[in-house]
């Protein structure tokens, strides 16, 4: 028998101070994405390789042993050195079907850079997995990219 299950759209927005300018945070995310992305989150294995192509089309991708390969996210639109819009699909393994529309801004403050995430989703997903997605992001953002762009030699 086919289960059906309820499709919602969900929201969350979140904010990671980086401590450094907007064009070093900008090349750390989009050049670097591999050297603060965590071993949790690497789904192809401690060895895989994550990338992210910052150009309409492009992708957050992880390539993994033996050709192994997972598309995170694809590009939407980027704003070179401010914004990046990214469309991802969460597989029924992973608890979709669902959509993610993620938002990746940066914004000067006195003291650094604050990245602001927002995530618009649409699919089948609990309050569970939306708080799991949330602090998820916020574990990547704060003790990745943060944290490596703290201990980065800053030129």
């Amino acid at each position: 028998m086919a289960q059906h299950d309820s499709a919602t759209v969900a929201s969350y927005e979140l904010e990671v101070p980086v401590q450094a300018q907007r064009d070093v945070v900008w090349d750390a995310l989009t050049s670097s994405t591999n050297e603060w992305w965590l071993p949790d989150f690497r789904i192809l294995g401690p060895d895989s390789t994550v990338n992210l192509d910052p150009v309409p089309g492009g992708l957050l991708a992880e390539h993994g042993a033996e050709g192994a390969a997972l598309v995170w996210y694809s590009v939407q639109m980027v704003v070179p050195g401010k914004s990046l819009n990214l469309v991802g699909h969460i597989a029924p393994a992973w608890g979709g079907p669902a959509l993610s529309m993620l938002q990746l801004k940066l914004e000067p403050t006195d003291d650094g850079t604050v990245l602001k995430i927002s995530d618009a989703l649409v699919g089948v997903m609990s309050e569970t997995q939306l708080a799991s997605l949330q602090s998820g992001w916020k574990q990547l953002f704060g003790e990745g990219l943060a944290d490596w762009v703290a201990r980065a030699p800053q030129s």
